[in-house]
């Protein structure tokens, strides 16, 4: 096992700001060896429910996700901005191609349940099934991936991008040398979330739960990094959050080590 997987997950306002957008396909583009691209896409679903006069609902970062709301998120994850995406990255000489994680069976998933929010149709991943786009990207093509699963017996499921990247990871660790990176518009992990100087460069379990403690790390960071140490316990080589910039220079950014 010698061939190098990078995947990416991009979201945030990286994704849905253009000048942010054209930097970030830029240098996704020009990464070296196997790609492979994990989208979010939360704000333009959020505007889209707006115009269309149905509320969106956020619990702890997370969205609750009922009948109305997720033939938004289909049509915004699945159809808009995944397949801009796809265009914007065939326009600088990558052969994309996007899916969502019921394609090809590729995520399986089941309805949250058992918390005392009902978050509706959001999904908690049971599988991946990686063995179609392992043929695919042995063949240089690069799949873009929209964070929708499904349940097995017809149901699409909303489901975190965090989690489906770090899924997909541990999947392919078994054929590729599988680096993960968490792309957003902060440099990193931060000290203090007003201030980019203040970026934690290595993070392990210990530290990220003093962190948490004290309250440093809080809100969206935690699942992001829960994920990312459950893929490096499970076969990823390197897991990083960082922001544009790290994507093409080594060392930036927040590295996770257990």
């Amino acid at each position: 096992m010698d061939q190098q997987l990078t995947i990416v997950k991009v979201g945030g306002k990286v994704l849905e700001e253009e000048q942010t957008l054209h930097i970030f396909m830029d240098d996704f583009a020009s990464l070296p060896g196997a790609r492979l691209l994990v989208h979010g896409g939360g704000r333009s679903a959020t505007a889209l429910a707006g115009r269309l006069g149905i509320e969106t609902k956020m619990v702890e970062g997370r969205r609750v996700t009922d009948e109305k709301m997720l033939e938004v998120v289909t049509m915004v994850y699945g159809g808009l901005v995944n397949k801009n995406v796809v265009a914007a990255l065939q326009a600088r000489g990558v052969n994309a191609f996007g899916v969502t994680g019921a394609d090809m069976n590729i995520v399986k998933a089941h309805k949250r349940t058992g918390t005392e929010v009902d978050y509706g149709f959001v999904g908690d991943v049971d599988d991946v099934n990686i063995g179609n786009l392992t043929a695919l990207i042995k063949r240089g093509l690069v799949p873009v991936v929209a964070p929708l699963t499904h349940d097995g017996a017809g149901q699409i499921l909303n489901t975190n991008a965090d989690t489906i990247a770090a899924a997909l990871a541990v999947g392919f660790a078994e054929a590729f040398d599988t680096r993960l990176v968490f792309c957003f518009e902060k440099p990193g992990v931060l000290i203090n979330p007003d201030d980019d100087a203040s970026v934690i460069p290595f993070l392990n379990r210990e530290l990220f739960q003093m962190y948490r403690d004290e309250g440093i790390i809080a809100e969206g960071m935690v699942p992001k990094l829960e994920n990312g140490f459950n893929a490096l316990s499970r076969g990823v080589l390197e897991v990083v959050i960082t922001n544009i910039e790290g994507l093409t220079i080594p060392g930036k950014g927040t590295t996770l080590g257990e």
